[in-house]
């Protein structure tokens, strides 16, 4: 917004110069400069908000997740994170396990353990006994 606002300062100023000053060079000039002050702040926009338009994963909070409910024989065999707002972030959560629990059971255990989780959906599906649980989830 300020280099929105700063180009339409410096293309008025130019506009100015060239007609009571005779400097007709000051419109392309300031429109080069600021062609440059918009590719900055573009650039940098760019930086900030690229990870949450990639959807990058957020290492941490899936550690959190897994540790939270895997023990024993329960383990998270999919599982989804994303960003809702500046450190908010939603969580849906597969569960596989061979003494199944209430989702509300994991989905407490995983939101007293990452604060930043404001809303986690948890599916849990039940294993026989003869089912193998890998470590990898």
């Amino acid at each position: 917004m300020l280099a929105d606002a700063l180009t339409s300062v410096l293309a008025i100023v130019a506009l100015l110069a060239g007609k009571y000053a005779g400097w007709n060079w000051m419109d392309p000039a300031m429109g080069i400069v600021g062609a440059i002050l918009i590719t900055r702040w573009s650039w940098g926009l760019l930086k900030a908000t690229s990870r949450v338009l990639l959807d990058q994963q957020q290492t941490g909070i899936q550690q959190g997740v897994k540790r939270a409910v895997e023990c024993g024989d329960t383990r998270v065999s999919d599982l989804h994170v994303w960003s809702i707002g500046p450190n908010l972030y939603a969580a849906i959560v597969a569960v596989v396990t061979h003494d199944p629990q209430p989702p509300g059971h994991y989905r407490d255990r995983i939101q007293t353990d990452n604060a930043s989780l404001v809303h986690v959906t948890v599916i849990v599906h039940t294993c026989p006994m003869h089912c193998e649980l890998s470590q990898d989830g």
